[in-house]
């Protein structure tokens, strides 16, 4: 089973009904992207909106054994075979759980600032950069994040701002790298954001600075509390802790994607999902053969029994 339909997901499913296994797809519903207009650094389907791709995705998925289940998955047990897991349609159960769930990002409280999130404000200058290269650009952050997204976004554009909301909690080191590369420091409180196509900054003390676009990192959390309830190991910033395969601290969970902390770019994520997805079936492909081994077994005369002919994998 896998529980979560976006790149890591989808490319999951692939992988594991390439691979000839029975597969259940969890899909609950739109992607994390779904406000962004384009995902870039996409091989072959560069700018194409993220609706697109998970369409895309899904049409892919009909040629393999994978069953796509809307709805969002509730509750997750673990079983001595396996795991059984209560999804909007009801009990289903697996042998294996691969999680692609993802995080969800908590926003600034900064007023406007949600409804413009995707259009005019962005999360990553790798998928948004390059439609607002040589714009005027602000970075909203402060201590080590701001300066680290500032400079990032100055690659882009020489025209970036970074607006800190507040006591801006540089270091004088990092004060002197946005001198050096001319990023100003700008420490106003932030009233509200405005603008359509554009982007307009009201400060409390009613000054007013016009930007074409705004980064941020915002606060992430787990979009799916089951890998915690099933006693998945998480780092210190709730990230699902996996090995290099996207096995987690369970025996028969794995994980991929956003929510393991991995670079959040399509492309990795999808990547992530299809390493796991290897890893996943490897483990099924020994399970297997053990079984079969036990299989051959002596009867009490001493005669060796068959072992029962296989099938189809699941």
């Amino acid at each position: 089973m896998v529980v979560g339909a976006g790149p890591a997901g989808l490319n999951a499913a692939l992988v594991l009904g390439g691979a000839r296994r029975r597969v259940l797809l969890l899909d609950g519903g739109p992607p994390r992207n779904e406000k962004a207009t384009a995902a870039h650094g996409v091989f072959t389907r560069d700018a194409s909106p993220p609706g697109t791709l998970k369409t895309l995705g899904l049409a892919d998925l009909t040629e393999y054994p994978v069953t796509v289940q809307p709805g969002v998955a509730r509750e997750a047990r673990a079983l001595p075979e396996g795991f059984a897991v209560r999804h909007d349609g009801g009990w289903a159960f697996a042998r294996r759980l691969l999680f692609a769930t993802g995080v969800r990002d908590v926003l600034p409280g900064v007023p406007g600032l949600r409804a413009r999130w995707g259009r005019t404000v962005h999360h990553c200058p790798y998928c948004d950069g390059w439609p607002n290269r040589e714009a005027a650009l602000g970075v909203l952050g402060s201590h080590q994040e701001g300066h680290h997204l500032a400079l990032s976004v100055r690659a882009w554009s020489g025209r970036v701002v970074l607006l800190t909301d507040g006591p801006d909690e540089l270091t004088e080191e990092q004060r002197e790298d946005l001198r050096r590369v001319g990023v100003p420091i700008h420490t106003a409180p932030i009233l509200r954001l405005e603008g359509r196509d554009d982007l307009r900054v009201r400060f409390r003390g009613g000054e007013r600075l016009h930007l074409d676009a705004l980064f941020l990192n915002p606060t992430q959390v787990q979009n799916s509390a089951l890998p915690a309830s099933l006693g998945c190991e998480l780092n210190e910033k709730s990230r699902v802790v996996v090995n290099e395969h996207g096995m987690t601290s369970v025996r028969g969970v794995w994980a991929a994607g956003d929510m393991t902390g991995a670079p959040q770019y399509v492309m990795s994520a999808a990547s992530a999902g299809m390493l796991a997805a290897v890893s996943l079936n490897t483990t099924l492909i020994h399970e297997n053969v053990r079984a079969l081994g036990a299989a051959f077994h002596k009867s009490p005369d001493g005669e060796i029994g068959k072992a029962p002919s296989g099938g189809e994998a699941s």
